[in-house]
């Protein structure tokens, strides 16, 4: 799921964009201030950042936190600006859209979501969904269900291997191979212990991901 971070004070056209946008099926995250926002955007996965640039978030925020986050997440950025700043931003900050104040609920609504289809559409290269399960190849990260999952190097390379190769059939020698390398000395056993902790962080009753096949190796469901 796409989250969304939006920047601003309380306000009637903020409160009825974050209902509009969880309707349609958005993770809408609000914060009311730069040390909010900044935290919040470490712990999610940011499609799109939409600031209310106040009294309270100034423009060299909105700068710092494109450094802080878009490192790692490169996120887009939208404006709601007073119309006396409008000179400021093309000089100041790379934005990939904005919105005088005070604005409608309806260009706002329609500005983000055209402005997710771009973040989407770059975004899926880099994206392995399967089911509740996302696989982010760029951040490195795993959600299932929203819920980011921790896995360690091997595991996460186990599954991106199997994941991205969804119905083929892998046998512990070649996984062997593809994640620890020529050069590693431990024997086969070393997948199945991998594979049985990646699965134990992964799998539940409402989620199967990797089947074994007996006498050979192990492969990602096609049908997941």
């Amino acid at each position: 799921m796409i989250s969304i971070l939006i920047v601003a004070e309380e306000s009637k056209l903020i409160q009825e964009l974050t209902v509009k946008l969880a309707r349609s099926g958005l993770d809408c995250l609000v914060a009311s201030s730069y040390e909010q926002a900044l935290r919040k955007a470490r712990d999610r996965k940011l499609g799109l950042i939409l600031v209310d640039l106040n009294n309270t978030f100034k423009m060299h925020q909105v700068k710092n936190l494109q450094s802080e986050v878009g490192k790692a997440q490169n996120p887009l950025i939208m404006l709601l600006v007073p119309r006396v700043m409008i000179g400021d931003i093309a000089s100041n900050i790379d934005i990939n859209d904005f919105i005088v104040k005070p604005g409608s609920i309806d260009e706002l609504y329609v500005r983000v979501q055209r402005l997710l289809k771009t973040f989407k559409d770059v975004d899926t290269n880099s994206t392995i969904r399967c089911g509740d399960l996302i696989i982010d190849t760029v951040g490195c990260e795993v959600r299932l269900g929203g819920r980011l999952i921790e896995l360690t190097f091997k595991e996460y390379e186990l599954l991106r291997i199997l994941a991205t190769n969804k119905g083929r059939v892998f046998s512990r020698e070649a996984l062997l191979n593809k994640v620890w390398k020529y050069d590693y000395m431990g024997g086969e056993r070393t997948v199945d212990v991998h594979v049985r902790r990646l699965r134990s962080k992964i799998e539940d009753a409402d989620h199967t991901f990797i089947e074994t096949i007996r006498n050979i190796g192990y492969r990602f469901r096609k049908d997941s």
